[in-house]
């Protein structure tokens, strides 16, 4: 009789769903690669972007925060997103060393776009801050726009790179 008092309990345990757990961010090192590129995205200056996986022990690095929106934006991917972290460039050292711990969750960030500075492969770059004085610093130098990731136009992301477009190295 003592078991029948359990099964009830033991059924609502198994139609609870699983609480959904972030993963942490994971240091970049020199042996992250890019996903588009697979170059080591050590070796290229601006802010860099991690997507976590479902069921990957290992997130898919990006050498352009970029290129982390871009993969967003596209629709083939076939496994779950559990946690999306960029580079927050206003804890950057410098353009050249933005940081291998310095990590923001994506949808939290303040992106500044159109200012057209060269990102680590050489494209537009769409630039992530924590903190918005720090977009508002970077934009009175460079210029652009600030704007959340749902305001980020997919042009910004997905259009075409302009090869001959005169893009600035930020310091």
């Amino acid at each position: 009789m003592k078991y029948l008092v359990l099964i009830p309990f033991l059924a609502l345990g198994a139609c609870k769903e699983e609480a959904s757990v972030t993963p942490d961010p994971v240091a970049m090192t020199q042996e992250a690669l890019g996903y588009f590129c697979q170059m080591n995205i050590a070796d290229h200056g601006g802010p860099k972007g991690q997507v976590h996986l479902a069921g990957h022990p290992q997130p898919l690095f990006f050498a352009q925060a970029r290129d982390v929106i871009a993969y967003l934006k596209t629709p083939e991917r076939e496994a779950e997103i559990t946690a999306v972290y960029v580079s927050d460039m206003g804890a950057a050292q410098s353009w050249r060393h933005p940081g291998v711990n310095n990590w923001i969750l994506a949808d939290q960030a303040i992106y500044v776009v159109g200012a057209g500075v060269a990102g680590g492969m050489g494209a537009p770059e769409i630039v992530p801050f924590a903190e918005s004085g720090a977009a508002q610093d970077f934009i009175a130098t460079y210029g652009g726009t600030p704007m959340s990731f749902d305001q980020i136009p997919d042009e910004a992301a997905l259009g075409p790179v302009d090869l001959d477009q005169q893009l600035e190295t930020p310091v």
